[in-house]
């Protein structure tokens, strides 16, 4: 947990390992308090992504921070890159491919908050607490 309601380091939350990358949740309800929208960063690694899948309740804003992949939203994809956005309505389909060679980093905005949490029960997925480092 944060050490204050304003300011939060990665090591202040627990990291999500998939099998096709890693996330931190930096802005959750459990974490900040907010209950408008959740933030957090995502990293994929290259050649891997996730599969076509909904958030029938949740707005979804990815803003690229590195890398380059391919966003399928709905029947339309694209090559992204760092400094786009992409803005990913409530019930719509989509889809994020890393392309490149290095790790896709992303921001990842819910809102409302709700699919991060959903995002820990996946098959496969191992929580590491605050502070722990996973290894490949």
């Amino acid at each position: 947990m944060p050490t204050s309601d304003y300011f939060v380091q990665p090591d202040d939350v627990e990291t999500i390992q998939l099998d096709w990358g890693t996330l931190k949740w930096m802005n959750a309800p459990d974490v900040t308090g907010c209950e408008e929208f959740s933030s957090g960063v995502v990293l994929l690694k290259p050649g891997k992504g996730h599969e076509r899948h909904t958030h029938p309740d949740s707005d979804e804003i990815l803003y690229i921070l590195g890398g380059e992949g391919e966003q399928t939203i709905g029947d339309e994809t694209r090559t992204v890159s760092a400094g786009e956005m992409v803005y990913i309505p409530k019930g719509v389909e989509h889809s994020t491919m890393n392309t490149s060679w290095e790790p896709l980093r992303f921001l990842a905005v819910y809102s409302p908050p709700g699919p991060e949490a959903e995002i820990r029960e996946v098959d496969g997925a191992e929580i590491f607490p605050p502070g722990e480092v996973p290894s490949e």
